[in-house]
């Protein structure tokens, strides 16, 4: 049968990292690509042990359809763990099928099809096909080592008066690694209150801070319902039980229960009943430091392979936490050139910077690297490999 493909979904390309997974099946290949945890980091015995107390004591909680908001006992628990600061008096809390979906929501409550929905560039793929899906036009902002710039944020937003949202990762951000200041995130939130833009801060890396100072969150400047904040299971207990948050006015939240009532009912019961466990039977904060060493020696590792193996033109960011290093080289690579040779002949993978490009922006020059994912002698052998490929095209 030939079938008709909507307009919303006909030019949307299949996130460039979920391809570059099937190339991971192969036991050869070393996958820098993806966004995993480390394995090590995994706490399986106690997912377990707390997925078989919520089917041994609550099996009909467990089983059976909730409300659409999620699980109670969860949504008070991430109140407790998140605390006043993030979560104020107008706020309320909604229980994801993981964080992505806080986008999708968001933009299908807020946006118009032909609206504009303003980003840091390069940003995650992931969310920028969710918001193509809806049908609304992406404007990317640039970014420096301190996060989005302040000046092209502010032109943008009065170059696009049907603006109705503004997509920030603060914290070592996807695809870059780089932190926004508090500076800037002060900055971006006055800007946002004043021209009545909704702020949507996703922010899955925030915990895994491994070096520097914590900065507070946008949302926890917020006391006027500006900022929908987005957090995640996904980097502090499990990638694959899908189970994120959303923080959000409770003037916004009716309409966003609707949204997701259209979209699954109702996130995964025993997954929310494992995370409930998870946050009031175990030390959360000891499981997250472990994490954070694990992250900070494979990241300086993979920085030191890089700093004695890759060419000058070369350049990189020194995250501070979460899992990404950005690699830029000179603007006569074609990054989704490096990517296919490196994992054909090397079996290396990572991700081409064309991947996060926002809009209709040239194919990037810029690649990503995980380093949570890998061990190190696979980490070692990746980045020697990356290194050969770039002095080969560099000549």
């Amino acid at each position: 049968m030939q079938y008709h493909i909507s307009g919303k979904m006909k030019n949307l390309k299949p996130s460039a990292i979920r391809e570059i997974f099937k190339y991971a099946g192969d036991p050869a290949v070393i996958s820098l690509a993806g966004g995993n945890p480390a394995p090590e980091t995994l706490p399986a015995e106690d997912v377990r042990r707390l997925m078989n107390d919520a089917l041994t004591q609550d099996p009909m909680t467990a089983l059976l359809y909730n409300q659409s908001e999620g699980y109670s006992p969860l949504r008070q628990a991430l109140r407790d763990y998140l605390g006043g600061g993030l979560v104020k008096e107008s706020d309320d809390v909604i229980v994801l099928s993981g964080a992505q979906q806080c986008m999708d929501l968001a933009c299908k409550v807020l946006c118009d099809e032909g609206d504009v929905v303003l980003c840091e560039s390069p940003s995650f793929i992931g969310s920028l096909n969710c918001f193509r899906s809806h049908g609304v036009r992406l404007v990317g902002v640039p970014m420096e080592q301190d996060g989005i710039v302040i000046d092209e944020l502010e032109k943008a937003i009065i170059q696009n008066r049907n603006a109705r949202m503004l997509y920030l990762i603060p914290n070592f951000q996807n695809p870059t690694g780089i932190t926004m200041s508090a500076e800037k995130r002060k900055a971006v939130y006055a800007l946002a209150k004043r021209h009545g833009l909704v702020i949507v801060e996703d922010n899955p890396y925030g915990d895994l801070r491994f070096s520097g100072e914590d900065i507070p969150s946008i949302k926890a400047l917020d006391d006027d319902g500006v900022v929908i904040y987005a957090g995640t299971f996904s980097k502090i207990l499990s990638s694959g039980i899908r189970v994120g948050y959303m923080v959000v006015s409770k003037e916004l939240m009716g309409k966003i229960v609707v949204a997701k009532q259209c979209a699954d009912v109702h996130s995964s019961m025993p997954a929310q009943m494992l995370c409930h466990r998870f946050l009031t039977q175990r030390d959360v904060l000891a499981h997250i430091e472990k994490n954070k060493a694990v992250y900070a020696h494979k990241c300086n590792l993979m920085l030191d392979e890089m700093d004695a193996s890759f060419p000058k033109e070369v350049t990189y960011t020194r995250p501070c936490g979460g899992l990404f290093i950005w690699a830029t080289m000179p603007a006569r690579i074609d990054s989704n050139e490096f990517a296919t040779r490196l994992v054909r002949d090397s079996k290396v993978c990572v991700v081409p910077g064309s991947a996060f490009v926002v809009g209709d922006g040239a194919l990037a020059s810029s690649f990503r690297l995980n380093f949570s994912a890998s061990s190190d002698e696979q980490i070692k052998k990746g980045i020697a490999a990356c290194a050969a490929l770039l002095k080969e095209m560099l000549g």
